[in-house]
């Protein structure tokens, strides 16, 4: 049988006193600790802006070869894919057609030169028999006449031997300039014919070669305002080349044209670097990367890329530590990336320190503590 007790109104009271004597003995709950954060000092420094254009490569020196005489290819005096000098012997034809011509042309000249030996002889006799009465004034200037007349046939034979002379020497086809021979058109026994559309074979200069790149002409644009306002130092920088997979190319190029004209289809301009070739790795129709220098901003600010939120409109806010240890956001313009950082156009100042590491723990106006400055400036400054 269940017994239930009541207490007196009295017990009561001291029991409540009790536990509110206890509850106001009780300290209150110890604030959280401000949370740590890690901060970098902005600071000015020289700043060398580079862009990154897609390019291709183009032989420095392109030379197709081609027959100047018709004949049959006797035979290939070169091995495809190899180095070739500029004269060396590339093809030698049949030339016995032009060596009869040649022969020929020879021995007219040898008459013609008989011929005026012998006018020549005759105009001295006939101008002394003259000057004595001896002949007939008709006699005399029939005898120079004559004279010139073998002195032009003399001249016009020589020419002839001449002209067979670099017909003949065509029938041995010689390489214009020193590079890379490709592959031939023609076997042994193959005619030729002069001046023909096709190439017999095709040589290139590798070293140095270019590299072709377009930019878009409002960067060019950009760029002009930028050294107009004095924010940009001109300076001619060398040019990276990076390869196919991305690995840098030994050897630095220059810029040497840049275009004048837009394409209007693309909006884009050329610009063409020539780059060093020795072991000709570069081959014409490569695809490349080329980083080029546009300039130096000597008084520039870079922030880490990790300190720069984006809002879903675009704007871009970084976190700042005030001197009273309190968070600020600030609102930023950044411009082009440098490695991992952001080139600052507008909103921080030399000596502001900003957030790098900690932002998901932080609200603007909440007191945090600095860990690991010194640390986190030299990880930005590597970088």
């Amino acid at each position: 049988m269940l017994k239930v007790t009541r207490h007196s109104p009295l017990v009561s009271f001291a029991l409540l006193g009790f536990l509110t004597a206890c509850s106001e003995d009780t300290p209150p709950p110890a604030a959280p600790p401000a949370p740590a954060v890690s901060v970098v000092t902005m600071a000015a420094e020289p700043v060398t802006l580079t862009r990154e254009l897609p390019g291709r490569t183009h032989a420095f020196v392109i030379a197709e070869v081609r027959p100047q005489v018709t004949g049959i290819v006797q035979e290939r005096l070169f091995t495809e894919g190899a180095l070739v000098e500029a004269g060396e012997v590339l093809y030698q034809l049949d030339d016995a057609l032009y060596q009869a011509e040649f022969n020929s042309a020879r021995a007219r000249l040898a008459r013609a030169k008989a011929s005026l030996e012998l006018a020549q002889v005759s105009a001295e006799r006939t101008a002394g028999l003259f000057e004595s009465n001896a002949v007939s004034r008709q006699e005399n200037d029939n005898a120079q006449a004559a004279l010139r007349q073998a002195e032009a046939d003399a001249a016009v034979a020589e020419a002839a031997v001449v002209n067979s002379s670099v017909l003949l020497g065509y029938s041995r086809i010689t390489s214009p300039i020193s590079g890379r021979i490709g592959k031939s058109s023609v076997t042994q026994g193959a005619l030729v014919t002069a001046n023909q559309p096709t190439p017999l074979a095709t040589v290139q200069q590798l070293d140095p070669i270019y590299v072709d790149l377009t930019q878009s002409s409002s960067e060019l644009l950009q760029l002009r305002r930028a050294l107009a306002s004095g924010n940009l130092q001109e300076a001619e920088l060398p040019v990276t080349i990076l390869l196919e997979d991305g690995t840098p190319y030994a050897h630095e190029g220059r810029v040497a044209f840049s275009d004048v004209t837009v394409d209007p289809g693309t909006g884009r301009f050329s610009l063409r670097v020539l780059v060093p070739n020795p072991d000709n790795l570069l081959l014409p129709g490569m695809y490349v990367r080329a980083i080029v220098g546009s300039g130096i901003r000597e008084e520039g600010i870079l922030v880490p890329q990790q300190a720069v939120a984006r809002g879903p409109s675009g704007a871009t806010t970084v976190m700042i530590v005030r001197d009273d240890e309190t968070v600020e956001q600030r609102a930023v313009t950044v411009g082009q990336s440098v490695g991992n950082r952001w080139l600052v156009e507008h909103g921080l100042l030399p000596g502001d320190r900003v957030v790098t590491e900690g932002l998901q723990k932080i609200r603007p106006g909440m007191r945090v503590r600095i860990a690991d400055t010194a640390a986190n400036e030299a990880a930005a400054s590597n970088q």
